[in-house]
């Protein structure tokens, strides 16, 4: 697990990757390296969270043994150990998942990455082609950020690592109206800085002599049948059990301990009883949760009643108002774009606490509801009416934004959302657009993001695209069944989990967000709201309408904050030294 960067083409500056590396010290505070290309076409570097391998054997930028191929990666590849008896006739020199990929991309080229069981965003340099390959895994688990700037390619783990090569910090105004206007995070490879783009998950990228070649080599909807899986309920259960305590007990593959994180709800319910059900000691796998202190939001009662009788060390991390402004600046930092509120900032500190405790690598459940189909508006989808504005999504009774705060010119950009709909039903569909488009990139980008700030490798199970394939091809009566979603998923958690688990309706995993805003944390929320009305870029925001529209949900009008949220996170970004020229 690691930071990477890299520079090709016309101006390869030694002093840019450093610079780079230093902005993404966080993701890998055990070793850093550059490598330089001869003719110093390419330079690649890494920052180095040891998790496989401790020696300096696992050092990267890694050079395969013939020396053609030069490596500088990020993630894991869970079933290395497998590929490394496939690959035996590689002279492997580590017990790296690294030096796995250099042997895998020497046997086959690009068609490596369908051999891959993991997550992935990674460079590699051919010496003798003098072309760059660069790949990201299936679902986007791990980021991967680029910028074409004249006849160079600067590309990073990081936002923050191509400002720090030098890359301009430009607001992408259309990104931005398109995000006060719909709520959005994403758009395709768009980020919220101009020039700036993602490499969008399931895509591959070749560079060489400045040209520039960017595909997908896998989507979810090239893998799913027209036709619903009507194979007998009893098979697909044992298939997808199985499946989950394979990824489950490959993902406990670490040199460094491993600890999980753990709610009240059914997915990390199901997790713990998996983690449970393949490994031996319990007492070595510690679990985290957090808390804020509003038994309206908190889940440790329930997590008390998953973990009693069971030997797992077990923290609760505390998130209090008085906390949130500075958690608040330091999460911002490090996100470089808007992220999803107060619960990001909790998550945080479910990170930092099991770094304290020495758990390096987390395991978590995220994933579950958007291929089992458990949100309540999966169910408009049965209807034929699915759902494509967020204030739906969310479920809220009001409008989630507040377009009538923008001036006319700024709404003039917005970027108007067009999801892809390659099914026939609609309610996968909506599955599609929330694991490709909305809910599970910008889950995967905040979690990503707070657990590297604190060292810590996130891992997710149930992302495995076998689980996600098996679970996203079943019939809507397997998803959903009368008003209980994840139906299928319920019945093969009769074996590992209490009734009172299963049964329980889904909870929104939260915090007093909305509360603290009007209330504890009131002025702190006004003072970034004044902060984003006087240093907004350009004419963004109309004053006077942003003014009432606080005064309304101080005042207990209105039924969420988001939208508060949304110009709080803009006074934390127009506020900080390196948004500046925001």
């Amino acid at each position: 697990m690691c930071g990477i960067a890299g520079i090709v083409g016309k101006v390869c500056d030694r002093g840019k990757v450093e610079a780079m590396l230093r902005s993404l010290h966080h993701r890998g505070p055990d070793a850093q390296g550059v490598y330089t290309a001869e003719g110093g076409q390419a330079m690649l570097g890494s920052t180095r969270l040891s998790i496989l391998d401790l020696s300096e054997a696992g050092s990267m930028p890694m050079v395969s043994v013939d020396g053609r191929y030069v490596i500088s990666y990020n993630g894991e590849i869970y079933n290395y150990q497998e590929l490394k008896e496939e690959l035996a006739d590689y002279p492997f020199k580590t017990a790296t998942d690294t030096e796995v990929v250099l042997a895998a991309f020497q046997r086959w080229g690009e068609r490596c990455l369908d051999h891959f069981l993991g997550m992935f965003a990674f460079l590699l340099w051919d010496t003798k082609e003098q072309r760059l390959f660069v790949a990201r895994d299936r679902f986007g688990v791990k980021p991967l950020y680029y910028a074409n700037v004249g006849r160079t390619l600067y590309l990073a783990s990081e936002i923050k690592a191509l400002h720090a090569a030098g890359v301009r910090r430009t607001p992408d105004h259309g990104m931005w109206a398109t995000y006060f206007t719909h709520g959005h995070y994403q758009c395709d490879h768009r980020t919220f800085w101009e020039g700036v783009h993602s490499l969008p998950a399931g895509h591959m990228l070749w560079w060489q002599k400045g040209k520039i070649t960017c595909r997908c080599w896998y989507d979810l909807a090239d893998r799913i049948a027209h036709t619903p899986d009507e194979r007998p309920v009893a098979v697909i259960k044992e298939e997808y059990l199985h499946l989950l305590k394979e990824n489950v007990r490959l993902r406990f593959r670490s040199d460094v301990p491993v600890g999980i994180n753990v709610s009240g709800g059914l997915d990390s319910s199901v997790l713990l009883g998996i983690v449970d059900a393949v490994s031996k000691h319990q007492e070595d796998v510690q679990a985290f949760t957090y808390v804020t202190g509003d038994a309206r939001y908190d889940e440790d009662l329930w997590v008390e009643k998953m973990l009693e009788g069971k030997r797992h060390p077990w923290f609760r991390c505390s998130l209090r108002a008085e906390d949130v402004p500075t958690w608040a600046v330091e999460v911002q930092r490090i996100q470089d774009e808007p992220f999803g509120g107060i619960p990001t900032l909790a998550y945080a500190k479910v990170f930092a606490m099991a770094r304290m405790q020495g758990t390096k690598v987390l395991l978590d459940g995220q994933g579950m509801d958007e291929q089992w189909a458990g949100y309540d508006y999966y169910r408009k989808a049965l209807t034929g009416t699915a759902p494509g504005d967020i204030a739906v999504i969310q479920g809220t009774k009001q409008p989630l934004t507040r377009p009538a705060c923008l001036t006319e010119e700024f709404c003039a950009q917005v970027l108007a959302p067009v999801y892809r709909e390659p099914f026939q039903d609609a309610l996968q569909n909506v599955q599609y657009r929330d694991i490709t488009s909305t809910k599970l990139p910008r889950a995967l980008r905040f979690s990503d993001r707070v657990s590297m700030q604190s060292s810590t490798e996130l891992r997710e199970p149930f992302l495995d695209h076998r689980l996600v394939e098996l679970a996203f091809a079943q019939p809507q009566d397997r998803k959903i069944r009368g008003n209980v979603g994840k139906w299928l998923l319920r019945e093969i958690a009769q074996d590992l989990l209490p009734a009172a688990v299963i049964d329980a309706p889904k909870r929104p995993l939260q915090t007093p967000q909305r509360e603290w805003l009007r209330g504890e944390l009131r002025e702190w929320a006004e003072e970034m709201i004044q902060v984003a009305l006087a240093q907004q870029p350009g004419d963004w925001l109309k004053r006077e309408n942003v003014q009432q529209e606080w005064k309304m949900y101080v005042d207990g009008e209105s039924d969420n904050s988001f939208y508060v949220w949304q110009w709080v996170n803009l006074g934390l970004m127009v506020g900080s030294s390196y948004s500046s020229q925001l």
